[in-house]
């Protein structure tokens, strides 16, 4: 994946972080900025801690979270180049669902709008 090329889309104002894999011709999203939006966390650290939290109860369930993620280096709020949870977005979608959220649903088809841009 090229790191350098890292972008954001907008979900309701809101950034998400994300990749073009183009030998995978996959999307990879940044997970703590989905959580974010999820949870109305307010600061990334809030944001981060869920996500913690989350992978804990995946954990609990026999849900091993590096099957559901990879790492991939994007800009931080510090501006520095850090790694980072990414999720593609079927297992992105299986995140979605496990965050119980008045935004999951919109989301959802903001999701199916940004992947089907790559689409023939």
């Amino acid at each position: 994946m090229d790191e350098a090329k890292v972008k954001t889309k907008l979900f309701e104002e809101k950034q998400v972080r994300y990749e073009w894999d183009r030998d995978a011709e996959k999307w990879w999203f940044s997970v703590v900025d989905v959580i974010g939006i999820l949870t109305e966390k307010p600061t990334y650290d809030g944001a981060r801690k869920y996500w913690t939290v989350i992978k804990t109860r995946f954990r609990k369930q026999g849900i091993d979270t590096t099957t559901i993620c990879s790492q991939l280096k994007m800009q931080a709020p510090d501006g520095k180049m850090r790694f980072t949870d990414v999720a593609d977005s079927e297992q992105l979608l299986r995140i979605v669902q496990s965050v119980q959220s008045r935004n999951a649903e919109p989301f959802k088809l903001w999701l199916a709008e940004v992947c089907s841009e790559r689409l023939p």
